[in-house]
């Protein structure tokens, strides 16, 4: 039997169909005032999405290059910063923080747990010497979300940084509102194109700290990215990804078409919907049950099942690609993720995949609950997904 291919993993997540056409378009060239044109449009529409009217720069890079070039354009080595690390990216950024030689307090939390802002106000009243926190919104790999508005105000002395990746554009997030000073994303996720276009929202006390710092850096120059949005029309420093930005263009008006505000809610409803699927069908989720976790749903395989082949199975039976987890957690848990092109269908069709695979290896299941679950969600709210 044909299965239609349904892309159900954290990233790269969907991509509309006019976007991926958009992708086919004749190239044009970079220093042109046509393609200046849709750099300015798309550089405005940004700001929309990450609810913010400081600088964004926009890199041919994934968003682990964008972190990157923050850390080279805020700090000078022997920097201090505290660092959340609940997961694998919060882990990715402590470590990073140490290849470019700065001092590292790492607060650590269990995968499943989200970051507690008293212990972070209170870690850096120790240390009034730390400059700059660090942490995830949504952790893509355990699909938990950290409060990031608590964070902010824990860290209101100090330089914010946030990992948005996988959260910007599907959960809420108000960089601006919330003072946050610095926050960096990904195009591959609730953005709806490719991979390869990294972003960093950069507030005034950034630019400060960015003026005073002494770390080498070249592609990521802040500066010099500033000194091309300048010009008219407003460039990129080196060679931008056309044909992406070209994509992001389309993205982001279609985003803004349905308005900010009802993405979060979209997000928020897909995420209930994949939980109580899971619990439905008899499962644990991992990590807390909350609206909060808008953008992946991650839940515990269960015991006696080989999670690597759930996995496999649901992809190779069923055309539905789910992640299984990360680091640890590799064969424990298997993630849906729900940010960016997704509607309510795709949920349920995961949730209905899961049950029929669960079934074929021999964990009991009843069919239809964990389906009944999350339609009955739809259902009740109201609202069309």
């Amino acid at each position: 039997m044909m299965n239609k291919y349904r892309l159900m993993s954290p990233g790269p997540t969907p991509i509309p169909p006019e976007v991926s056409a958009a992708g086919a378009l004749p190239i044009i060239h970079h220093r042109t005032p046509e393609f200046g044109e849709v750099f300015a449009r798309v550089n405005e529409n940004l700001k929309q999405v990450f609810l913010t009217e400081n600088d964004i720069f926009t890199y041919a890079a994934s968003g682990t290059g964008a972190f990157e070039g923050a850390i080279q354009n805020l700090f000078t080595p022997g920097d201090k910063v505290l660092v959340v690390n609940s997961g694998n990216f919060g882990n990715r950024w402590v470590k990073m923080s140490r290849a470019f030689d700065l001092e590292v307090t790492e607060l650590k939390y269990d995968w499943d747990v989200k970051a507690d802002n008293d212990e972070i106000s209170a870690k850096l009243a120790e240390d009034p010497e730390i400059k700059a926190a660090m942490c995830v919104l949504s952790e893509t790999s355990t699909g938990t979300v950290n409060d990031i508005k608590g964070f902010a105000r824990a860290t209101e002395n100090v330089i914010s940084i946030v990992d948005a990746v996988s959260g910007l554009g599907a959960c809420e997030l108000r960089t601006d509102d919330w003072g946050v000073d610095v926050v960096v994303a990904g195009s591959q996720k609730a953005l709806m194109i490719p991979p390869g276009l990294g972003f960093v929202s950069v507030s005034e006390r950034a630019w400060s700290a960015h003026e005073e710092s002494k770390m080498p850096r070249f592609y990521f120059d802040w500066t010099a990215a500033k000194k091309a949005y300048e010009k008219d029309p407003p460039q990129t420093a080196w060679t931008p990804a056309v044909s992406l930005v070209i994509q992001l263009d389309l993205a982001l008006r279609q985003i803004l078409d349905e308005g900010v505000e009802n993405v979060f809610e979209r997000h928020v409803l897909l995420g209930r919907a994949a939980r109580e699927g899971i619990k439905g069908m008899g499962l644990q989720l991992f990590g807390p049950d909350e609206d909060m976790n808008a953008a992946v749903t991650a839940a515990w395989v269960p015991e006696g099942v080989d999670g690597k082949q759930l996995v496999r199975l649901m992809f190779r039976e069923h055309g539905i690609q789910v992640a299984g987890g990360q680091g640890d957690m590799a064969g424990k848990i298997w993630r849906i993720g729900h940010c960016g092109y997704f509607d309510s269908y795709d949920v349920i069709a995961t949730i209905a995949a899961a049950e029929l695979a669960l079934e074929s290896l021999d964990h009991p299941v009843e069919l239809g609950r964990g389906v009944g679950a999350a339609q009955r969600v739809f259902s009740r709210s109201g609202v069309a997904v």
